[in-house]
């Protein structure tokens, strides 16, 4: 089974951009978008064999997430049942047999760390939504997950020590998750792999340097990780500032 999650940044402009390219020569069961920027009639997009569920924020042209998938759902969630966080379309649960596919993007920090006080309430707030699906059967979470965990997940740590997306706060929180019954599925295969980033700043030829920040993640229940049979970072994917990251379960 192939899992895909990829920040798109506007998917009306990656269709632009070779998208749909990537998409068939993929070969993907479920992939999980972020950042769609989009009311689902604003596009017309066909893709025979899959089912699209889509939540979009309230705020036109703003975050977003799409989950398309071709094994029929049980269930499918958008949100996580909390109205502060519910207006932002950041959350789809799709329920397969035996697990909970949850496709996230999380709300960054900003500058200034001038969204930290949201994003900490968020954190706690999503990990015991997290850890309630955790109760039922176990959880593929993926995404952009806007932090960077460790000093090994970006190219500069000293100097973005406190910015967002490397602020200890957030990170604490990433380490309080993973505390929870969870597990980076890449570091738990490539625990010392240097270099491997999701996400490059289109300033200072940042991704033809590789100065790059991996914050696109599949987390898994740990009772999943016996499953894991491989995760790919497609670096070589352009067409948003992220680039798509696979996930392969026996």
């Amino acid at each position: 089974m192939k899992l895909v999650t990829w920040n798109v940044n506007g998917l009306r402009a990656c269709l632009n951009k070779g998208f749909l390219d990537f998409f068939h020569s993929v070969d993907a069961d479920v992939v999980c978008l972020q950042e769609t920027k989009l009311q689902p009639h604003q596009i017309e997009l066909e893709l025979p064999g899959y089912e699209l569920y889509w939540n979009s924020a309230e705020k036109k042209g703003y975050s977003g997430t799409a989950v398309f998938t071709r094994i029929k759902p049980l269930s499918v969630t958008c949100g996580i049942g909390i109205p502060e966080h519910d207006t932002e379309g950041r959350v789809i649960t799709v329920e397969y047999e035996d697990f909970f596919l949850v496709c996230c993007y999380t709300p960054n920090a900003q500058n200034e760390l001038a969204r930290i006080d949201y994003r900490m309430k968020w954190e706690d707030d999503f990990r015991a939504y997290l850890m309630a699906l955790d109760k039922k059967k176990p959880v593929v979470l993926c995404g952009d997950l806007n932090v960077a965990h460790e000093e090994i997940d970006l190219k500069n740590p000293k100097s973005n020590r406190g910015n967002a997306g490397f602020s200890d706060q957030e990170r604490g929180k990433m380490t309080e998750l993973l505390s929870s019954g969870f597990a980076d599925s890449f570091r738990s295969l490539y625990p010392d792999k240097e270099g491997a980033y999701t996400w490059w700043s289109y300033r200072f030829n940042a991704r033809k340097n590789n100065a790059g920040w991996r914050i696109d993640y599949f987390i898994l229940s740990h009772r999943l990780l016996p499953r894991v049979e491989d995760q790919v970072i497609r670096s070589d994917v352009t067409g948003s500032d992220h680039c798509p990251v696979e996930l392969i379960l026996k």
